[in-house]
C-alpha cells in the first residue's frame, strides 16, 4: 500500500468524495476535519468521524482489524 504523498493526492480526493477508504495508510489532512469516513478493516466498513486530535495520523490507527480475545469461564 502506498503512503499519502503528492503523487496520489488525486486518489485521496476521490476517496474523500466517496467517503469509503480502502487504504489505511492514508494520512489524515486538515481538510478531512469533521467528516465521516467508512474505513475497510478487512471484513466490513467501520464508520470514523475525524476530529482535531486525529490530524497527521494514519487512518488505520483508529480501526481495529482483530477481535478482542477473552477466555470462556468454565462451569463448576
Amino acid at each position: 500500500m502506498k503512503a499519502f504523498n503528492k503523487k496520489n493526492l488525486n486518489l485521496d480526493i476521490k476517496t474523500l468524495n466517496k467517503k469509503n477508504v480502502l487504504l489505511k495508510s492514508t494520512k489524515i489532512m486538515p481538510y478531512f476535519l469533521h467528516k465521516n469516513f467508512y474505513v475497510y478493516n478487512g471484513k466490513i466498513f467501520i464508520k470514523i468521524f475525524i476530529t482535531k486530535e486525529m490530524i497527521n495520523h494514519k487512518i488505520g490507527e483508529f480501526v481495529l482489524t482483530r477481535k478482542k480475545f477473552s477466555f470462556k469461564k468454565k462451569k463448576k
